[in-house]
């Protein structure tokens, strides 16, 4: 008799436990600007206040020693320590949210289109695209070095931004020499893409894109939504729809477009500055549970788990 009652109660609980919804929060990454380290109070704040705001777990990802390799580091290693890092981490082991801020998301969309064997990445929240930087353009030190040797190979190993440095002056060179932007935007010629890096990242769910109205330090500013200046000409700029690289789809762009995963958000302030309401109208829902979104994953397989 007592036995039959405790299997009676067992039953009941495991069907009551198989009608209840089991919500899983999807943990996310902050990969920092230059410049900067995840121990800055500014960074850790932010990584705490996104925990906060969304409830779920947040990590701030370090590449090296922080400061001075963003400095330093070329983007491709950067791309392959990260990609190092999180598969390192059970806490993403299956699958995460990714927030970049500045260059970090250059080293974020490296981790999401070199990354080989790592744990699926389903929402990108992202601050700035690619192509042009500030500090390029203006006086001394850095520029010097740029405007004439910025696609030698010392300059490329040894200074993470001529990584992203893209002169539409100069466009046959950037080609030539410049070792990750025109890999990370698979800006090849067709027979030479690498479908895997575009597969990759039309796999997200979402992909935001915020613009900052009154930036100073990305210039254009419009390549927050990938839209860039026409070869030869730094006068206008092509928004996204009129650029190669979405019309002919190098990275997937288009087919996230096409299927409503991307929004384009613009916000007031200058360069990173983001109200508290626009994180949490923009940014926090991508990173709260979201289960159709983000289906828990068997990580040698990759067939959905069912709880």
């Amino acid at each position: 008799m007592e036995k039959g009652l405790k299997r009676s109660c067992v039953m009941v609980v495991v069907a009551f436990f198989a009608m209840v919804h089991v919500s899983v929060s999807v943990p996310f990454i902050i990969l920092h600007e230059i410049g900067t380290q995840c121990s800055d109070a500014t960074n850790a704040n932010f990584t705490q206040l996104l925990t906060n705001l969304s409830g779920s777990p947040g990590f701030c990802l370090e590449i090296g020693n922080g400061i001075s390799d963003s400095w330093l580091m070329p983007l491709t290693r950067q791309a392959e320590i990260a990609c190092d890092n999180v598969k390192q981490m059970q806490d993403l082991s299956q699958g995460y949210n990714i927030v970049g801020r500045a260059q970090g998301n250059l080293v974020a969309r490296g981790l999401i289109e070199f990354c080989d064997d790592g744990p699926p990445v389903y929402n990108y929240i992202l601050g700035w695209s690619s192509c042009w930087h500030r500090r390029f353009s203006s006086s001394g030190g850095i520029c010097d070095i740029t405007n004439g040797d910025v696609y030698r190979d010392y300059v490329q190993d040894n200074l993470a931004p001529s990584g992203y440095f893209k002169n539409p002056y100069n466009v046959t060179e950037y080609l030539k020499g410049c070792k990750y932007l025109p890999k990370l935007n698979n800006e090849r010629p067709a027979d030479q893409r690498n479908q895997t890096y575009k597969d990759r990242f039309t796999s997200l769910h979402n992909l935001v894109l915020v613009l900052f109205q009154n930036d100073t330090v990305i210039v254009p500013k419009e390549s927050s939504w990938f839209g860039f200046y026409p070869d030869g000409d730094k006068e206008h700029v092509l928004p996204v729809d009129q650029t190669k690289l979405y019309i002919e789809d190098w990275i997937g762009l288009k087919a996230l477009v096409l299927a409503g995963k991307v929004q384009f958000v613009n916000v007031p302030g200058d360069h990173l500055i983001i109200a508290d309401e626009d994180l949490v109208k923009h940014v926090v829902p991508l990173l709260q549970d979201q289960e159709s979104a983000a289906p828990r994953l068997n990580r040698k397989t990759k067939e959905p788990l069912h709880p």
